[in-house]
């Protein structure tokens, strides 16, 4: 039984199954002892952070086969390291989040008003 919560307090939902997400790629963005990098923030990418992400040393727009990653593309929705995303924030690129999908352990780098600011209208 999943007993992972999202940010709102509830039961934490699937972030994609298509790409396949997580760290431990089952669709959810939970995390353990062993994700180092919190992979937490459900977020549909978008051109701009995929831009701004590949110029920070972080591509994630190009396939990695050999790590079973297919590369994302705008509209995908992938499980981010928090810290990526507040630094996006920062920035003032951060992509778009899924509240019911970004682990309550993001709360802890970003906080609720943050990510409710950029919470997906369908969330």
């Amino acid at each position: 039984m999943n007993n992972d919560l999202n940010v709102l307090g509830e039961p934490l939902q699937p972030c994609s199954m298509n790409p396949l997400t997580g760290f431990y790629r089952d669709g959810c963005c939970k995390t353990g002892e062993d994700d180092r990098g919190k992979h937490i923030v459900c977020a549909r990418m978008t051109e701009d952070f995929l831009n701004y992400t590949k110029s920070r040393g972080n591509d994630l727009s190009t396939a990695i086969p050999q790590f079973g990653f297919p590369g994302l593309k705008p509209g995908d929705q992938w499980c981010l390291c928090a810290s990526r995303w507040k630094e996006a924030l920062d920035a003032g690129m951060a992509p778009p989040v899924r509240l019911r999908a970004t682990h309550e352990a993001a709360l802890e780098i970003v906080s609720l008003d943050e990510l409710q600011h950029h919470a997906l209208p369908d969330d």
